[in-house]
C-alpha cells in the first residue's frame, strides 16, 4: 500500500510539494479552503476544509492513518501541520516552535531572552494609550504580530502616523495586536535551511528586492546572494542560533534578516516553511541542484537526511510583475528570451500599479543570471 502524506494548504506555493510528494509514490491528501485553488485539482484527495480548522484535520488524518504531513508556503499551515503531528506522534516542530515562530512578539521575547540581535519591539493592541508611545524614535515599522506576506507592515516617520498605521495593522491582524518596532537599516536577505532531528543545514542565502517605503513589498530575488565567504558564516551563525532559540528542529526554515554597512546584523523574523515567492520550490533546486522539496518530504514520512551537498550550478532571479519590472521582462523576451527559465505573465496586468500586498502580484519570471 502507499504511503500517505497530508498536505495543508492548496494554493499555488503548495503545488510543487503535492507533485513532488506524488512523484514519490506518496498518496496525497490535500486540506484546504475550497476556492479553486491548484491543490484541488492535483491532489489525489482534497477535502474542503478550513486550514485554521486543526481538530476537524485532525480527525480525517486519524481516520485516514496519514504517515506524514506537511505544509511548505504557509505560515499559518504550520500551526495545523506541527498539532497534526503532536497528537499523532508524527514528525513535526513543537507546540512551543509554532508559538514563536507564528507569533511575532513571542519571536521577539525568544530572540531578547537568548542575545540573538533583533530590532527593539513594543506590543500594541486596540486598548493601549497611544500617549504612552510619545517617546518612540522614528522611523519605526508597524506590523500585526501574527500574519505574512507584507500584510498590515507600515513604515512610518512620525507621531502623527501612527494612529492609521495601527488602525490597519489591528485591521490585517488575526489577534488584533501590533508590534512597533525599531526600523532596520541594511541589505535584506533571506537564508534558506533545511533541519533534521535539531541538525541545521544552509541550502542558500537570498538576496531580497522590495518596493520600498511605506509598504516593502518584495519585487524580487537573488540566489544565491553576491556576498563574501566571511559574510555567508556570519549569518549562518546568527542564523543558526536563532533557529535554536525558536526550537525549530525539522523540516525548512526560512530566515530573514538585514546586514548594515558595517555588517552588522538584525534578524526581522523566521518561518518555520520555505522561503514564499518561489524560493524554496523553484530557486534553491535551480541554483543548487538540492532536491529541497523531496528532503523535506522525506523528513515529514519519519526519514532521516545526510549533510546535504550543495553544488553551486548557477544565479538565478525571479522578478514580480509589479510596474518596476515590466521593462526588464520586455527587455529579456526581446533579447535574451532563452534565459526566461519559468513565468506566469497576465499580459493585461503589464501597466498595473504596484501591488498592495504580495498576493497582489500580477505575475512572474524565474530567469538565469549566470552560470
Amino acid at each position: 500500500m502507499k504511503k500517505k502524506i497530508a498536505i495543508i494548504g492548496a494554493s499555488r506555493f503548495q503545488d510543487a510539494v503535492i507533485l513532488k510528494a506524488k512523484e514519490m509514490g506518496l498518496e496525497t491528501h490535500v486540506f484546504a479552503w475550497k476556492t479553486g485553488d491548484v491543490g484541488e485539482s492535483f491532489a489525489d484527495y482534497f477535502y474542503p476544509i478550513s486550514t485554521r480548522d486543526k481538530d476537524a484535520i485532525l480527525a480525517k488524518c486519524r481516520e485516514i492513518e496519514v504517515d506524514g504531513v506537511i505544509s511548505i508556503g504557509s505560515d499559518l499551515a504550520t500551526e495545523a501541520v506541527n498539532y497534526i503531528a503532536d497528537k499523532m506522534g508524527l514528525i513535526g516542530n513543537s507546540s512551543e516552535a509554532t508559538k514563536r515562530s507564528r507569533n511575532k512578539h513571542l519571536m521577539r521575547k525568544a530572540f531578547e531572552e537568548n542575545g540573538d540581535p533583533s530590532p527593539r519591539s513594543i506590543l500594541v493592541d486596540e486598548n493601549t494609550d497611544i500617549d504612552e508611545l510619545s517617546d518612540l524614535e522614528y522611523p519605526v515599522i508597524v506590523k500585526p504580530t501574527d500574519r505574512s506576506g507584507s500584510r498590515g507592515i507600515n513604515k512610518i516617520k512620525s507621531p502623527e502616523e501612527l494612529l492609521n498605521a495601527l488602525k490597519i495593522a489591528f485591521e490585517e491582524g488575526f489577534e488584533k495586536k501590533a508590534l512597533v518596532e525599531e526600523f532596520a537599516e541594511g541589505d535584506e536577505y533571506s537564508i534558506e535551511y533545511i533541519s533534521c532531528r535539531g541538525k541545521h543545514y544552509l541550502l542558500a542565502v537570498t538576496q531580497k528586492f522590495t518596493s520600498g517605503e511605506p509598504r516593502y513589498i518584495e519585487t524580487g530575488h537573488i540566489q544565491p546572494a553576491p556576498i563574501s565567504e566571511k559574510l555567508k558564516e556570519k549569518i549562518r551563525k546568527v542564523s543558526e542560533h536563532a533557529l535554536d532559540t525558536l526550537m525549530l528542529t525539522d523540516g525548512a526554515s526560512h530566515v530573514e534578516l538585514k546586514v548594515d554597512d558595517n555588517k552588522n546584523i538584525k534578524l526581522i523574523e523566521i518561518g518555520g516553511r520555505m522561503g514564499g515567492g518561489f524560493i524554496g520550490s523553484d530557486l534553491v533546486p535551480l541554483s543548487t541542484g538540492y532536491d529541497y522539496v523531496g528532503n523535506v518530504i522525506r523528513i515529514a514520512m519519519g526519514e532521516e537526511i545526510g549533510e546535504p551537498v550543495i553544488r553551486q550550478i548557477r544565479t538565478v532571479g525571479i522578478s514580480f510583475m509589479t510596474k518596476e519590472n515590466i521593462e526588464k521582462y520586455r527587455d529579456l523576451m526581446k533579447n535574451n528570451p532563452d534565459r526566461i527559465i519559468k513565468e506566469k505573465v497576465d499580459r493585461k496586468f503589464l501597466d498595473t500599479e504596484n501591488p498592495a500586498d504580495l498576493c497582489d502580484r500580477s505575475g512572474y519570471y524565474i530567469y538565469e543570471i549566470s552560470k
